[in-house]
């Protein structure tokens, strides 16, 4: 790639890229939901589920008080009692799922070793960003991570980019940005100038853009960056 600039860093995407959010999210929501039933929630379970996630579509898959705001919802007031098992079981089922995808420690170890700097650009509150980076016991290997408080803004806004730009040090193009998103995470990035790489295997929001690569596996990375120079 002769007159191009050398790759300097790479930049993730968290939810889907490093880590199977959404299987994650739906294993521990059906828990909470049949330990709220459980509890005496007092509707049958499927109706519940889908109420749930009607919910998450309109405040958001983050949002941390969606237990709270269902159960106002479905019974008019919050009992705690079911609150609470739905909490419990919620938490239970995390510590199984919050995994990182086959082949990420492996891949980040690689790339670790090729003297890039690696960095984390999510669309998560700050401090579930950083939880989630630390169940999957991948700490180590970032040293900048941008989530939402950094900037008030999700992607594909310019203003995350530019932050994390900024705490590299580096010029855009010696970045290639790693995500599922085709518009918010490619498009977004590729605006910016940098390299970008879909990963594919993650890919739950379907959409046109133009990566420069495509990720079938987390491994392709470690071909990748050679690929970029």
């Amino acid at each position: 790639m002769s007159g191009k600039m050398a790759l300097k860093a790479v930049l993730f995407d968290l939810d889907n890229t490093l880590v199977d959010f959404m299987r994650f999210k739906r294993r521990c929501s059906e828990a909470a939901i049949g330990a709220m039933v459980e509890a005496g929630l007092g509707m049958e379970e499927e109706k519940a589920k889908g109420i749930l996630f009607e919910m998450y579509e309109e405040f958001g898959i983050e949002d941390q008080d969606i237990f709270g705001k269902f159960l106002k919802k479905v019974r008019g007031n919050v009992d705690y009692r079911v609150l609470a098992a739905g909490i419990a079981a919620y938490r239970k089922v995390k510590a199984g799922y919050m995994l990182p995808y086959s082949g990420v420690r492996e891949t980040l170890i690689k790339l670790k070793e090729k003297g890039l700097v690696l960095g984390i650009v999510s669309d998560a509150p700050r401090m579930q960003a950083w939880l989630r980076l630390a169940e999957m016991n991948l700490l180590e290997f970032f040293s900048v991570v941008v989530a939402l408080e950094d900037t008030g803004k999700l992607k594909p806004s310019n203003r995350p980019f530019k932050k994390a730009i900024s705490k590299l040090g580096f010029k855009a193009e010696e970045i290639l940005f790693v995500g599922d998103n085709p518009g918010r995470d490619i498009d977004g990035a590729k605006k910016m100038g940098m390299k970008t790489a879909l990963a594919e295997y993650g890919q739950t929001v379907e959409g046109k853009s133009s990566p420069d690569f495509v990720l079938k596996k987390v491994n392709d990375l470690v071909r990748v960056v050679e690929e970029c120079g």
